[in-house]
């Protein structure tokens, strides 16, 4: 039976879980991740062969980890058409977007006479994408991890992706990464991959920022290397909120609430409604949508939307206010609007990590070609977190310039707030400075 809840009956413990999502299976991974990181941290690319076929059952050597120019043209040659298209058509877009957010790359401006103060803008020197694989490919996830940092104009694009049951890497991810313009790419996943660029190995050079989304393996990794290096936004497993009304369409919210379900077990899709006619509707027509997909992909969505682990289904509020309350608090990676007014109810939305407005806007469109990133912040990130933009793959530095008569103006205010916070050297330094 499909979940359902109604907020005015809602226990707390039901609440928090629905809140929380997988991150409780998270928060068990962690321990489990640790021994992998310390591995790889001490013995380097052995370490990656190892835990390679252990978990992806796939032997390779230390000489094979990184993917060969050669095995890219191959992936050229391969790769259908009319994916080549739609992969072209969307990188297209997404670059078209991202462009528009790009800072011009300095900035001063004259606070009080004689008293400069600016920002340098600097893409980061190096940095780490995580690009997952499941049992399906991704070139999506790689071009939207890709593409704005490329445009940010990092000088060191690293990729690690699983590798195949042969050890190969999908044809569609590998020629995305080529047309993003990507630098190095390694055949590595999971929390031994996070732990490589994070420490370094023989193969693969150190990054300053690793970004992507992955398992809860990938996250917990990123959890526990946080402080050794920049892990980006939270990116676990899928989650979404389908926020509709009674003009929404039951047939259109029943599709749309598999989407993000999908991907995984672990993954979140809630449909939030004012309407007890739309529940039923959806309710109805929800088994025979899961029915219809490959039995693997059923068998994910049931787990989901019915197994007690599961944490998706359908949530009933008293009023719209209560629901706009609710998507608010548990602070979505994707968030879908179909009410009567979108645009009126967009400014009580707060936490979402997208919002796709309309009956044809579904989540697919996002994950894939409008242009808007679609690697977001998940387990409530959004509260804090943005969507990936170049900013991500961008730093600012502080410029400060004063000229004698800046100096004259600042000297005795910088001596009088040293003296009271204590610090005589800081004092000294404009006391009986030449002016």
């Amino acid at each position: 039976m499909i979940h359902f809840y109604e907020l005015s009956s809602m226990s707390a413990e039901e609440r928090t879980r629905l809140l929380r999502r997988v991150q409780i299976q998270i928060d068990e991974l962690v321990e489990r991740v640790r021994p992998i990181l310390q591995d790889v941290r001490q013995r380097g690319d052995e370490a990656l062969v190892e835990c390679t076929a252990r978990f992806d059952r796939v032997q390779l050597t230390t000489d094979n980890l990184r993917v060969s120019r050669a095995e890219i043209e191959q992936a050229h040659q391969e790769l259908d058409r009319s994916v080549r298209e739609a992969i072209e058509q969307a990188i297209g877009n997404v670059r078209t977007f991202h462009a528009r957010q790009m800072p011009h790359e300095q900035w001063f401006t004259e606070v009080a006479p004689g008293v400069i103060a600016g920002e340098k803008i600097t893409p980061i020197s190096s940095v780490g994408l995580y690009v997952p694989r499941g049992k399906g490919a991704f070139p999506s996830v790689m071009y939207m991890l890709a593409t704005p940092a490329s445009i940010a104009g990092v000088p060191r694009i690293v990729v690690c992706t699983p590798p195949g049951p042969n050890g190969e890497v999908d044809p569609a991810t590998l020629v995305a990464a080529d047309l993003c313009g990507v630098h190095e790419l390694y055949r590595v996943g999971g929390a031994q991959a996070v732990a490589a660029l994070a420490y370094g190995t023989a193969s693969i050079a150190r990054v300053h920022k690793i970004t992507g989304p992955g398992s809860g393996f990938v996250t917990a990794a990123k959890r526990l290397l946080y402080g050794t290096v920049d892990v980006g936004l939270p990116a676990g497993p899928s989650e979404s909120i389908t926020l509709a009304d009674a003009s929404a369409d039951p047939e259109l919210i029943a599709r749309d609430l598999l989407i993000e379900a999908e991907h995984g077990p672990d993954s979140s899709s809630l449909l939030v409604t004012d309407s007890r006619p739309l529940v039923e509707a959806v309710l109805a027509l929800l088994p025979d949508k899961m029915a219809a997909l490959p039995e693997w992909r059923q068998a994910f969505c049931r787990t989901v939307f019915e197994e007690a682990m599961g944490t998706g289904g359908i949530v009933l509020a008293a009023t719209m206010d209560e629901a706009v309350d609710f998507v608010n608090e548990y602070a979505p990676e994707h968030l879908e609007v179909q009410v009567h007014e979108p645009f009126a109810l967009l400014p009580q939305l707060k936490n979402a990590g997208e919002i796709l407005i309309g009956r044809y806007t579904p989540f697919c469109t996002g994950n894939y070609c409008v242009g808007t990133n679609a690697v977001l912040p998940t387990g409530g990130f959004a509260h804090t977190y943005s969507c990936t933009s170049v900013f991500d793959f961008l730093k600012r530095t502080g410029i400060a310039y004063l000229t004698r008569e800046g100096y004259a103006a600042l000297s005795e205010t910088t001596r009088r707030l040293a003296d009271f916070e204590g610090f005589p050297a800081h004092a000294n330094a404009v006391t009986g400075r030449p002016v």
